[in-house]
């Protein structure tokens, strides 16, 4: 049932209005966070009016956008607004998608806090270096991956996967078709502009690791 404007205006401290304030604070425009954010603007506007919970994962890229941690946003304790102290761990992080185990490869270079409940010895994060998943990932955005060597692809069907083609890189949605008595392989980018890819036998495919969450982007 729609809320009178009575009930609104009772509702001064609410998840919407943290989100608000925190963007006005930051002289962002509505239009900028849902970009940043990569959520439709109409979708921020009814989360910010308290019309609709965002979904976890949704939440999440809110407050990456706007720089502060997800309990600031949720109102967690007396002094939410207040800087929180942040329980973290560290996962490797990588460049380039690690050709064997995270903690085996030898193309680890530095290492990158994530949220304790995120972390696992399975997982790693990788740092996006093309636009191909424009604009769901961003050039430099670090997202979490786990580790899933061998995976079947029917298993993360329009999953962000990380992949190794003919043993180079690449970072792109795994779909399965069948043809005939065998299957396709058709790796997806976000972006438009970007033509698929499609992989038969005659290719040399693997899938290293799928993406859980982002973890980082620059503001």
């Amino acid at each position: 049932m729609p809320r009178t404007r009575g009930q609104s205006e009772l509702k001064t401290d609410t998840l919407g209005s943290r989100i608000r304030r925190h963007r006005v604070l930051q002289h962002m425009t509505q239009s900028l966070l849902a970009q940043r954010a990569n959520v439709n603007q109409g979708h921020l506007s009814a989360i910010e009016r308290d019309d609709h919970n965002p979904r976890p994962d949704t939440l999440r890229a809110i407050a990456v956008a706007l720089g502060v941690p997800e309990g600031v946003l949720l109102g967690e304790g007396e002094d939410h607004d207040a800087p929180q102290a942040l329980e973290t761990r560290e996962l490797p992080l990588f460049g380039t998608i690690p050709n064997g185990p995270p903690a085996e490869s030898q193309e680890q270079l530095e290492m990158f806090p994530v949220l304790r409940h995120l972390w696992h010895p399975d997982r790693y994060c990788l740092r996006c270096a093309f636009d191909s998943m424009e604009p769901t990932l961003k050039r430099g955005d670090i997202i979490l991956v786990d580790y899933r060597p061998g995976v079947d692809p029917e298993f993360v069907q329009g999953k962000i996967c990380a992949c190794l083609l003919d043993g180079r890189p690449t970072l792109k949605r795994v779909s399965v078709e069948g043809r005939g008595n065998g299957r396709l392989m058709i790796l997806r980018g976000d972006n438009p502009a970007v033509p698929p890819v499609i992989v038969d036998a005659t290719r040399e495919f693997a899938i290293q690791g799928v993406a859980v969450c982002l973890v980082s982007r620059e503001l």
